[in-house]
C-alpha cells in the first residue's frame, strides 16, 4: 500500500527547489499531481506488482551497453545521450564512468522524470537540499548527473577510496558508514551496494 502521509511537504520542499533554481513550477506541479493521482488508483498487491513490473522493464533498457564518442567501453545505460552526459561528467570530477553508470541504474534505471516519495529528483536522485550543497540545478538532466558525479567523487575522496563505503554513503549517508566503520546495517542500504557494485563489476 502507498503511503502518501507527508506528501505536501515533499511537494513544498520540491517547490522551493523549483523556486531557487528557476524552474517553471507549474508543469512540474501538474505532472507531479498527476502521478499522486494515478498511485492512488493502485491499491495493496496491484500496487507491488506495478513497481514489480516498472523495475523490471527498466532494467533490460538500462543494461544493454550503449557506445559513446570517442570510446569503446560499454556503460549499462541504454540512452546513448545519457551515457555521453556520464562520461562527461564522470571524466569533469575524475570518476570512473562505470560506478557513475551503475549508481544511475539502481538510483532511477536511468530516468531524470523520476521522483521518489522523500523528494529525490531525476536520473541519480539528488534530494534538493544535496543538489543545492553541489550546486547543480537537480532538474536539468546534465547537472543531475554532474552533481551524482561530484557527489560520489566526495564520498571516494572521504572514505580513501573505498568503492563499497561510497556507495554505501551516497545511499545512506557518510556519517552512518562513519559510525558502523564500513556499510550500515540497513537491509535497503546493504541491498543497494550489492546491486551497484554487481553492475559496476
Amino acid at each position: 500500500m502507498i503511503d502518501f502521509a507527508g506528501i505536501r511537504q515533499v511537494q513544498m520542499r520540491i517547490a522551493a527547489i523549483q523556486e531557487q533554481f528557476g524552474v517553471p513550477g507549474m508543469p512540474f506541479q501538474r505532472k507531479l499531481d498527476s502521478e499522486i493521482e494515478k498511485a492512488r488508483g493502485v491499491r495493496g498487491a496491484d500496487a507491488a506488482a506495478a513497481h514489480r513490473d516498472a523495475a523490471q522493464d527498466a532494467a533490460p533498457k538500462a543494461l544493454r551497453a550503449a557506445g559513446a564518442k570517442g570510446t569503446t567501453e560499454a556503460l549499462p545505460i541504454a540512452d546513448k545521450p545519457l551515457a555521453d552526459l556520464v562520461r562527461e561528467a564522470s571524466a569533469k570530477f575524475g570518476v570512473d564512468p562505470k560506478l557513475v553508470s551503475a549508481v544511475a541504474e539502481v538510483e532511477s534505471g536511468g530516468n531524470q522524470n523520476a521522483v521518489s516519495g522523500a523528494g529525490a529528483v531525476g536520473v541519480m536522485q539528488l534530494m534538493p537540499e544535496t543538489a543545492a550543497g553541489l550546486g547543480v540545478n537537480p532538474y536539468d538532466e546534465r547537472e543531475n548527473v554532474e552533481g551524482g558525479a561530484k557527489y560520489i567523487k566526495e564520498m571516494l575522496d572521504t572514505f580513501g577510496g573505498d568503492v563499497k563505503k561510497a556507495v554505501a554513503a551516497y545511499n545512506a549517508g557518510p556519517q552512518a558508514v562513519k559510525d558502523y566503520g564500513g556499510v550500515p546495517p540497513y537491509r535497503e542500504t546493504q541491498n543497494y551496494v550489492n546491486k551497484v557494485l554487481d553492475i559496476y563489476q
